[in-house]
């Protein structure tokens, strides 16, 4: 389930990617697939174990040749990346900035690796179905490593300005999860045995494995409207 698009992106057979916060490693593995030259960083030892083992199975399944798509997978801190400046072609930072106190200084660490000329998707929480999230739970965002903040879009964009990256579009995603994630701050975060939970998850589940016209239509229709994740679509200055 991918959050941003890599058309918009320009996402191209060769580049350098970088997926900054990787989790388990959707975004690093559709750019793999795609040819991209992949270095997927996330803070959390089993993330990083976790996206090993995966691209290893992907290699051997064939899903990708070795010999040609490059991979790398490493533990760092978005505070202080472990690359030289321009080192990447296009940067993905999906859901992470919200987790991080000193978001202005990832933003600059992530603008500085990124070259002259190349670009860059952030995706964070969308300002209003967040706050819903908020209101109804606590245990949603206060617990170790959670929420610190909400954006407005309008916010997050003129930090990514202060840090030099230009601005060049924005939508949003997930309009099927928002609901998803309201009726689990209802009945309890930890709730995943309730039984609405439960029947939504396959809903999502099958939405993501089978893509059927119905819940595709549906996912158009809302997302614009209530999508959890905001995407906003920036390059750096040539």
């Amino acid at each position: 389930m991918l959050t941003c698009d890599y058309g918009r992106l320009g996402l191209a057979s060769g580049d350098r990617v970088l997926d900054l916060g990787c989790g388990f490693g959707r975004h690093a593995f559709e750019a793999a697939r795609r040819g991209a030259r992949v270095v997927a960083l996330d803070a959390g030892a089993e993330e990083v174990n976790g996206v090993v083992a995966t691209f290893a199975a992907m290699a051997e399944a064939g899903e990708l040749d070795a010999r040609e798509v490059a991979t790398a997978v490493v533990q760092g801190d978005a505070l202080a990346l472990p690359f030289a400046d321009a080192t990447f072609d296009r940067v993905i930072c999906s859901e992470v900035l919200e987790h991080l106190t000193a978001d202005e200084a990832a933003m600059a660490e992530l603008a500085r690796v990124l070259r002259p000329g190349g670009t860059m998707a952030i995706t964070v929480p969308r300002f209003g179905p967040e706050l819903i999230n908020w209101a109804l739970s606590d245990e949603y965002h206060n617990v170790p490593g959670g929420h610190v903040r909400i954006y407005r879009r309008r916010v997050l964009e003129e930090r990514l300005r202060a840090a030099g990256l230009r601005v060049r579009g924005h939508h949003y995603a997930h309009g099927l999860h928002s609901p998803y994630w309201w009726l689990k701050c209802f009945v309890g975060t930890t709730k995943d045995d309730h039984r609405l939970v439960a029947l939504y998850h396959r809903l999502l589940v099958w939405d993501i494995v089978k893509r059927p016209w119905l819940t595709r239509r549906a996912e158009s229709l809302l997302s614009p409207i209530m999508g959890k994740s905001l995407v906003v679509y920036l390059d750096k200055a040539t």
